[in-house]
């Protein structure tokens, strides 16, 4: 058992060591300029992709790496770590679990070897409406069955990358909510070819205050062949949900990417900073909330281990998935007030480049999901408590 496990961890501190050096040629420079621009990091991303790091989930027989999620894990964190920002291709990577899970042999041999390849791209994860919200057995966007194709209608908010993405797995109701026995029933998972309907999708991108390629899309009789029905109709929600796990281990690990970030910054920092003859580290007030936010972002990191485990054992993760994202994205945003803390008013000028990650972070903490309905899941599916809404 040692000497596997040593095996494992020198293959993983192998693609650390890999990943750390295509980062390196995407210096911190080129983050903040592509963060001003409002723009899409495409050099990067193609980086990645040529690199094959993009398509780490997919089987060797469709042209993948054929590894885990625990490397998948390690490919995001160190991004993150770096200074850059995984959210311009992490979906890749989390919409690989209803694919290929619940997918069949016709979708993956059609779409996955081009995924891999870098031909197409599958950035876009269409759930969230404005109406809808967490509570996504409510959303609206309809897919009705004619002959031998679906016709979409409706609306997605929050779909980040729906604009450089050529494909989309979106979720639609096949049957309304008021005609179904559980809430759960009636929606359908699709594979949406956004290019081929792209006169019936209407994008439109949300100003927000980190660059995150975030958009509104409106289908407007958007068409997807019979074949590009994943599973059973009616059996969607319950396909996302393995997606949703995986996006929940992904997105802890940007996390704790994120907060090592800021501990490896502020660590530097206050080093190398005098301030009345001594380096700031030497002060309690600036020593503690480092050393405090370094103890947690470990801590999230070994919840994060055990649930990518659990998640490539195929075990039920979903307790695990959601708890590693709340631990890394609660750890990570006491970091980065440690971080910003220690370079006071210079961790405000755009140069130092702790101003954008302290913005980026602070995302996790509401999205893809809010840390209060982490904290709610617990409570009922845990502990047993009775459901608080």
């Amino acid at each position: 058992m040692t000497n596997t496990k040593l095996v494992e961890n020198t293959e993983h501190e192998m693609i650390r060591k890999s990943v750390r050096a295509l980062c390196e040629r995407f210096p911190e420079e080129y983050w903040r300029e592509t963060d001003e621009k409002d723009a899409y990091p495409t050099a990067f991303v193609q980086a990645l992709t040529e690199e094959g790091w993009l398509s780490v989930l997919i089987p060797e027989e469709y042209g993948g790496a054929g590894l885990g999620m625990t490397e998948a894990c390690i490919i995001l964190e160190e991004i993150n770590r770096s200074g850059g920002n995984s959210g311009a291709c992490h979906a890749q990577m989390y919409t690989m679990g209803a694919l290929l899970r619940h997918g069949n042999e016709d979708q993956k041999r059609r779409y996955l070897p081009k995924i891999a390849s870098g031909e197409l791209r599958l950035q876009a994860f269409g759930i969230t409406e404005p109406t809808a919200g967490s509570d996504t057995t409510s959303i609206q966007t309809f897919a009705e069955r004619v002959g031998d194709k679906y016709v979409v209608h409706g609306q997605k908010i929050w779909t980040s990358r729906a604009a450089h993405s050529d494909l989309m797995l979106l979720l639609a109701r096949t049957t309304p909510k008021d005609q179904v026995a559980k809430k759960t029933d009636g929606l359908s998972l699709f594979i949406l070819d956004m290019k081929e309907q792209a006169d019936k999708i209407d994008i439109r991108p949300i100003d927000t205050m980190i660059n995150h390629a975030t958009t509104e899309v409106f289908f407007e009789g958007a068409e997807i062949p019979v074949e590009n029905l994943i599973g059973e109709e009616g059996k969607g929600f319950r396909y996302v949900l393995g997606g949703m796990n995986a996006e929940r281990i992904l997105i802890a690990s940007e996390s704790i990417g994120d907060g090592m970030y800021f501990v490896d910054k502020a660590v530097q920092y206050a080093n190398e900073r005098e301030v009345f003859g001594r380096p700031i580290g030497k002060n309690q007030g600036v020593q503690f909330p480092i050393s405090k936010g370094y103890m947690d972002i470990q801590a999230a990191k070994l919840m994060r281990d055990k649930a990518a485990e659990m998640f490539d054992a195929g075990m039920d993760c979903g307790a695990e998935a959601n708890m590693s994202k709340y631990l890394a994205s609660e750890a990570t945003w006491r970091a980065a007030n440690a971080a910003m803390d220690t370079f006071g008013g210079y961790g405000f000028a755009k140069e130092y480049n702790i101003e954008r990650k302290f913005r980026e972070a602070r995302l996790f903490i509401v999205a893809p999901i809010t840390n209060n309905l982490v904290v709610s899941f617990v409570g009922q599916h845990v502990l047993g408590l009775p459901r608080s809404f």
